[in-house]
């Protein structure tokens, strides 16, 4: 029987043949409990699963459940017959606690091009809610709007205008997503906004005749500081944390005429690359994204509620 340290390199192996994108080490957390399980072939296989609590007030509450499950899966050199084994394991272990209550999520993060591994999520009753996106770092034209749009870096002066388009993105990223409208969101929005106004994190507000219309919250990570970028390949990198553009300015190129300024602004600052999060049943950002040049790395497959795991 294969050990978790040979089924980790297997596992990473094969993950760097399907997409050289990935990172080349495999991350584990420290507070996890582990869950094990033997395919029908007689293979060996294990997981780590942790647990996060996301009370009333918590930011992390406006796009992940109450109560978050994560399953690390370590199956080797077998994706599907190890992830079908290792979902059913984790379904007793759900069990065998107390009910999280409707509040709740189960998620496996998987690489996006290994479909092996797909059709075992899919048979469990996993959706693919959410994938992260990368895009290497190039130049844009820029693409000038007939009017009067004008891009510019946002200030603590506009405040209230980001935060009023991004509790608009808010808004509708709850019926397409993970993201959740809770009464808090305007208070969270607005903290979460001061701070970056106030930072070198760089927002830019796209204006037409001198009202703001769309707005871009980006920063900066280095995957040997954050915890956060564990699954990025080495280096510094640019995010992008939040796009909005005003229902009444979709269309018009607004959104792409943004992107370029930030896309510029990337490659001035020398990142390997870009990253950021985005739904794919969402008809505006899975067409949008794409045609900036993002494809997905990773896709977030989630259960809600936890009990629903089948």
């Amino acid at each position: 029987m294969a050990t978790a340290q040979e089924l980790m390199e297997a596992q990473f192996a094969r993950f760097a043949a399907l997409d050289p994108q990935l990172p080349h080490d495999q991350f584990v957390p420290s507070d996890a409990e582990p869950v094990a399980a033997r395919t029908p072939e007689g293979y060996g296989v294990a997981g780590l699963v942790t647990h996060t609590s996301n009370p009333a007030g918590s930011a992390r509450g406006l796009w992940q459940a109450g109560e978050a499950f994560e399953l690390f899966p370590i199956v080797g050199e077998h994706p599907r017959s190890g992830l079908d084994a290792l979902l059913g394991a984790w379904r007793e272990w759900l069990a065998a606690r107390d009910d999280p209550g409707s509040n709740s999520s189960a998620m496996v993060v998987w690489p996006s091009r290994d479909v092996q591994g797909t059709r075992a999520l899919l048979d469990h009753g996993f959706l693919p809610l959410s994938v992260l996106a990368v895009r290497s770092p190039a130049p844009v034209a820029d693409t000038e709007l007939s009017g009067t749009v004008k891009v510019r870096r946002a200030g603590p002066a506009d405040l209230d205008a980001v935060v009023e388009l991004t509790l608009a993105e808010l808004e509708y990223a709850a019926l397409v997503g993970t993201a959740t409208y809770r009464s808090d969101a305007a208070q969270l929005k607005r903290a979460a906004a001061r701070v970056r106004l106030h930072s070198d994190d760089p927002v830019w507000l796209a204006e037409q005749d001198g009202t703001p219309v769309a707005v871009a919250e980006c920063g900066w990570i280095d995957t040997g500081k954050s915890p956060r970028a564990y699954r990025l390949r080495p280096g510094s990198w640019a995010y992008v944390n939040c796009v909005s553009v005003h229902e009444k300015a979709r269309g018009t190129g607004v959104g792409q005429q943004l992107m370029a300024v930030a896309h510029n602004e990337f490659v001035r600052r020398g990142v390997v690359g870009s990253f950021l999060y985005y739904n794919p049943p969402n008809p505006l950002s899975s067409v949008f994204w794409p045609r900036q040049g993002y494809r997905p790395l990773w896709t977030m497959w989630e259960v809600r509620p936890a009990t629903a795991l089948r």
